[in-house]
């Protein structure tokens, strides 16, 4: 899951907000694109990826999932591996403080975006399925505490919970979130997607349903247009773990994903400690 959501994130992170005639031109999954304005892209994950691996590697730990833990694991993964992709206020903010405490108390959580469920598809893996929306509903709210912001990130951590357990087929999936949250998740979505977190998650259902392969999951994502690198992220978090989908995922953008020292190997690993706690 990690490596798909990772490629996802790097390879829409080249197209974030680009214009659409840029995007027509080079969305092929031929290779991984430089953001015209940005300083990512070209294989390099954003701040998607790095607080999905604060999610995982919390999950796998031996903590207890309370809001001072969260916040420390993502003071810690930012401070380890600083990189560009966050909104810029909030990564002003990461720069400046220096534990989970101090987040907690300086941070403004009233945000309706999509960083809660950008980070949510690992929390997936806890079998019960209020769990998954318990999980998912406090790590939301250190960041995103507001109606919209936690219904989202729940969302996106029960479309991987609802392929890892087989609990139905991909074309039932919005209902099955509609059961579950508020939300509109089984209307499909079409055109450009906004910053606001239930757009992805909408755009991510409607590209998951609509594909019948992560390669197209991905085009698809990408084709929306605007905030893509997070609507790939959550999709395909999501489609790795459906035995519907094929998983043809192209081996180019797995080679060419970046390998530093939390790169490529260190999220392999990580996605097969998170299948082994949770076999």
């Amino acid at each position: 899951m990690i490596l798909e959501l990772a490629v996802g994130d790097a390879y829409g992170a080249g197209f974030e907000y680009v214009e659409e005639s840029k995007v027509r031109k080079f969305n092929n999954l031929k290779s991984y694109h430089k953001h015209p304005k940005h300083d990512v892209g070209n294989g390099k994950y954003t701040d998607d990826t790095q607080m999905s691996l604060a999610i995982a590697e919390l999950l796998i730990g031996r903590v207890d999932w309370t809001p001072l833990n969260i916040a420390n694991k993502f003071v810690e993964v930012f401070k380890r591996d600083p990189r560009k992709g966050y909104a810029g206020r909030f990564y002003e903010f990461l720069q400046k403080v220096k534990s989970g405490k101090e987040f907690l108390d300086k941070i403004h959580p009233d945000s309706d975006k999509s960083g809660a469920a950008m980070r949510a598809g690992p929390i997936g893996f806890i079998r019960n399925t209020q769990e998954v929306i318990r999980y998912a509903t406090i790590q939301a709210r250190l960041t995103h505490d507001t109606p919209s912001g936690i219904d989202s990130a729940v969302a996106s951590a029960l479309i991987s919970h609802y392929f890892l357990y087989n609990l139905g087929d991909k074309k039932d999936l919005g209902r099955f979130l509609e059961s579950h949250v508020n939300g509109d998740w089984d209307k499909s979505w079409y055109g450009e997607v906004g910053s606001k977190g239930y757009m992805s998650v909408n755009a991510a259902v409607t590209a998951i349903k609509e594909c019948n392969s992560i390669s197209e999951i991905l085009k698809k994502c990408v084709d929306f247009t605007g905030d893509v690198d997070t609507v790939a992220t959550i999709a395909l978090a999501g489609a790795s773990c459906s035995r519907e989908i094929n998983q043809d995922l192209p081996q180019n953008l797995i080679n060419g994903l970046e390998n530093e020292v939390y790169g490529r190997d260190y999220i392999i690993g990580l996605d097969k400690k998170l299948k082994l706690k949770f076999k």
